[in-house]
């Protein structure tokens, strides 16, 4: 499966970026690009929407801890719906303590 990510910045100032297909060192340069784009429009949020992500690899697990620390220390960054498998890989390596995890995208709960 081809893999996408689509970046929305909503008007409370959270980007949400949607991610599908697999996430590997092939296509990381791609979500990272759109990272920049959330950094450059001075995101206050950032919710990466997985449910449509089938798999990742170490390389994926890098582009995350990449836009974890792109965003900076201030910035919340949340793991929307990831499946099973994504999430083994995120609670195998500890970064699912650096994130905030959800079942759903849930703009309460996010935007507050």
């Amino acid at each position: 499966m081809a893999f996408n990510a689509n970046l929305e910045v909503t008007d409370k100032g959270t980007g949400k970026i949607t991610l599908s297909g697999e996430l590997d060192a092939s296509v990381a340069p791609l979500f990272r690009a759109e990272v920049e784009k959330a950094v450059a429009q001075k995101v206050k949020r950032l919710a990466l929407v997985m449910d449509g992500l089938d798999y990742m690899s170490s390389a994926g697990l890098r582009a995350l801890i990449f836009a974890k620390q792109k965003m900076g220390a201030n910035t919340d960054v949340y793991i929307i719906g990831a499946q099973e498998s994504v999430m083994e890989t995120l609670t195998m390596t500890g970064f699912h303590n650096s994130v905030i995890i959800l079942d759903s995208y849930d703009a309460a709960k996010i935007e507050g």
